[in-house]
């Protein structure tokens, strides 16, 4: 009787080389969003998979914008589905001046992936998709189905990646793995809720040399509301019991190996001022400007009371104005360490690395809460120099690429099973 768990992961020790090519061509696509184009991307991906024998459909959510899913395996009577799900957008690389090395090249050099998306998250999705084309190219006898949904938007709020397929029932499914960047002993099985909002402030516009005796600049009141936004940090959190145990284990996880302050996160609102547009000329009083906010939510905190709360601190100091929301928002949520997808991937990394492994959550936003909205429990699980996502120089450690994909092959297997068929 084959022994698939030893020889698909020996298969994989075998394939280093073939799995890091991969990643490296995946962050050769230079797919930022914005402005959001999958086009080429999505076709490498769907050449890659038809090499192996498997098929891609593709959804359009928007202009260039393809959602792909693949099939391998066979639906069966108790209806077992693990969907395997990345993306292949990234955040603009931004002032190339300031990258030591080409974001999009690619490169493997001392031990790291380099470029932008190695952590967020090509390197997870190559793994994906290395993993369910390697079960193909081996024949390994799935006794449920495992299909992989590549999206092309996740940076910019998501809305026409996961949400947009799910609404559809597209693809359906008893179980999710994405591979957004997490700690390798470490999937995130909860994340924060979010609120992403922008104001916009009106002036008085005058000669630039009479202010301010003369005009009334927007960008001086918008500078005051800013600032009285901080306040949302102090908004108190009433969590719910169930959730108490893993926010302790979550604020200790990232004090002790992400950075000291980073638990604070875990019961407070944040406050990002992102971007401020303002003015039309240096010699010109401002007669408007527009402030976009990005905002992470905890659990006992409604995203709608943040929006509210804003609205208060902003008249506060004299500014009336309605906060907007855009982009990401809803409240936080999670996947209990019971539902067996969670036991399966956290046992597989204990399995893979010989260490422990535990979930904990995330104080970030993802496309989890999407699956979680259907249903379908799911979490995350990716390789990443966590310190480097959304930064300069964004790299992630080929160890961890290749235990991923290990974790990532392993799981499928626990969760599905396979039928007695030889190798």
């Amino acid at each position: 009787m084959t022994d698939w768990k030893t020889l698909v992961l020996d298969e994989i020790d075998k394939r280093q080389d073939e799995l890091l090519e991969l990643c490296s061509r995946l962050i050769q696509f230079p797919s930022e969003n914005p402005p959001g184009d999958s086009r080429e991307i999505s076709q490498f991906i769907m050449d890659y998979l038809k090499e192996a024998g498997i098929k891609t459909t593709v959804h359009e959510s928007g202009p260039n914008m393809w959602n792909l899913i693949s099939d391998y395996g066979i639906e069966t009577a108790d209806g077992k589905k693990l969907i395997f799900c990345g993306h292949t957008d990234v955040v603009p690389a931004g002032d190339r001046t300031r990258w030591d090395f080409d974001p999009f090249c690619g490169e493997i050099r001392d031990g790291y992936l380099l470029g932008r998306g190695a952590s967020d998250m090509k390197a997870g999705l190559g793994g994906l998709i290395f993993t369910v084309a390697l079960f193909s190219k081996l024949g390994v006898p799935l006794e449920g189905a495992l299909s992989l949904l590549v999206v092309p938007d996740e940076e910019t709020g998501g809305h026409l990646g996961v949400p947009w397929v799910l609404e559809r029932k597209l693809i359906e499914g008893t179980a999710a793995v994405i591979a957004e960047p997490s700690g390798p002993q470490n999937p995130t099985i909860g994340q924060k809720g979010s609120c992403w909002f922008e104001f916009t402030v009106e002036g008085t516009p005058g000669h630039g040399s009479l202010q301010p005796i003369a005009g009334e600049s927007a960008i001086l009141k918008a500078a005051k509301g800013i600032e009285a936004l901080q306040q949302l940090w102090d908004i108190k959190p009433d969590i719910p019991e169930e959730v108490k145990e893993i926010i302790e284990i979550s604020k200790r996880y990232a004090s002790e190996r992400e950075n000291p302050s980073y638990g604070q996160a875990f019961d407070h609102v944040t406050v990002n001022i992102g971007t401020i547009q303002g003015g039309t000329k240096v010699n010109v009083v401002a007669d408007r400007c527009t402030v976009q906010v990005d905002s992470r939510v905890p659990f006992g905190v409604d995203h709608q009371d943040v929006l509210a709360k804003a609205k208060e601190l902003l008249a506060s100091v004299g500014i009336d104005a309605e906060p907007r929301q855009f982009g990401f928002y809803g409240n936080a949520n999670w996947t209990p360490p019971t539902e067996p997808i969670v036991h399966e991937l956290v046992e597989s990394i204990a399995e893979v690395s010989g260490k422990e492994a535990y979930g904990v959550l995330q104080w970030a936003t993802s496309d989890a809460r999407a699956f979680r909205k259907y249903n379908i429990p799911v979490l995350q699980y990716g390789p990443a120099e966590l310190s480097t996502i959304h930064n300069f120089n964004e790299k992630a450690p080929v160890w961890q690429i290749i235990q991923s994909a290990k974790v990532y092959a392993l799981t499928a297997l626990k969760y599905l099973k396979t039928t007695q068929k030889e190798a």
